[in-house]
């Protein structure tokens, strides 16, 4: 899962980026609508949350970008205003949920649970192969039903290629999943995490195989 954060605010966005990235996977952050709409040009985001107040507009432009797209993200629109009038204004431009400044943390990641259970509702939230599950929502593993502890980025490389099972999935595409916009990569990172990976479920007698694909990527099948 990938999430988006659209916030100018200095303290707030890395602290949103960093907190939503602990609940969800991966998150990146952009701080005005121009940038906003250059990321989600480039990366699909299955959350995306988005401030009204941005340096060059109102944040509720880049919502009716967003609701353009197929398949559209679950999103969540930050606000200071408490006019019952600019509440309606966001819901009815197309937000699946707000949340006014200040809020706590828990309140933030119940809300966006909330509208990513009824986004998966159409998509499936729980994907089984072989003897293995991984619940997309909460980012749980289970092999033979006993849930198993993952590392976030191996997490990540692991739901992307059990969201195209059976098909190659690109070395880019891993990166993409498993790392943010300003992080650093290094050159045999994807191959030392799947290498982890393997050991992992290896070792809980998961019965998938990852096969790597040379020059390509790597593909996950169930024995």
């Amino acid at each position: 899962m990938r999430v988006l954060v659209v916030e100018d605010d200095p303290q707030l966005g890395p602290w949103l980026r960093d907190t939503l990235a602990t609940a969800f996977g991966a998150s990146d952050m952009v701080t005005t609508l121009e940038e906003g709409r250059a990321a989600v040009a480039v990366r699909s985001f299955e959350l995306v949350v988005i401030d009204r107040g941005l340096p060059d507009g109102d944040g509720l432009a880049l919502l009716r970008d967003l609701k353009q797209q197929k398949p559209s993200p679950a999103t969540i629109v930050l606000t200071a205003l408490d006019d019952p009038l600019d509440i309606a204004r966001a819901l009815d431009g197309g937000a699946d949920d707000y949340v006014a400044k200040p809020f706590e943390p828990i309140e933030l990641i119940a809300r966006a649970k909330a509208v990513l259970r009824r986004l998966f509702l159409d998509r499936g939230a729980i994907v089984r192969i072989g003897n293995l599950s991984y619940d997309v929502l909460n980012r749980e593993v289970c092999v033979d039903h006993a849930p198993i502890v993952v590392p976030r980025r191996e997490l990540a490389i692991l739901e992307a290629m059990v969201r195209r099972i059976g098909r190659v999935v690109l070395r880019e595409t891993l990166e993409v999943a498993a790392y943010s916009f300003d992080d650093e990569i290094q050159s045999n990172a994807i191959e030392a995490h799947v290498s982890r990976l393997r050991r992992r479920l290896r070792a809980a007698n998961c019965k998938v195989v990852i096969k790597p694909v040379r020059g390509l990527g790597y593909l996950l099948s169930g024995e």
